[in-house]
C-alpha cells in the first residue's frame, strides 16, 4: 500500500539532482549525467503506475488518512515494512537495470 513512495522519493531526488548537474555542468561529457533522464522516467512512471494500482485495488483513497492501513492499529509499522521490503528492492532493481543499460550503451558507443 506504500511501495510506491521510495521509487517516488528517489524519481525527486533524481529529479533535483539531474537539474542542479545541468546547472553546473551544461557540456559535461559524463555518460551517467546524460542518461539521468532516463533514470527519471522509470521512476516517475513506475511510481505513477503504482499510485494508479492502490487506488484501483482501494488501499489509497482520496480522503484522510489516505492510506487504508492508517485506519487500523500499527498501521504505521505495516507502512513502513512494505516500504523497506517492497519499496527499496523495488528502487534498487529499476537503478540495476538503469545502469545496465548506460553500461551497454557505453559499450555500444
Amino acid at each position: 500500500m506504500s511501495c510506491f513512495i521510495v521509487p517516488l522519493a528517489q524519481a525527486v531526488a533524481t529529479t533535483l539532482s539531474r537539474k542542479m548537474s545541468e546547472k553546473n555542468n551544461k557540456n559535461s561529457q559524463n555518460v551517467w549525467i546524460q542518461q539521468l533522464p532516463k533514470l527519471e522516467l522509470m521512476l516517475w512512471g513506475g511510481a505513477a503506475m503504482l499510485i494508479v494500482d492502490h487506488i484501483l485495488s482501494g488501499e489509497v483513497s482520496w480522503q484522510y488518512p489516505f492510506f487504508t492501513a492508517l485506519t487500523e492499529a500499527g498501521g504505521v509499522q505495516i507502512m513502513l515494512k512494505e516500504m523497506l521490503t517492497v519499496g527499496v528492492p523495488m528502487s534498487l532493481i529499476v537503478t540495476a537495470l538503469w545502469a545496465g543499460y548506460v553500461v551497454m550503451k557505453r559499450r555500444l558507443a
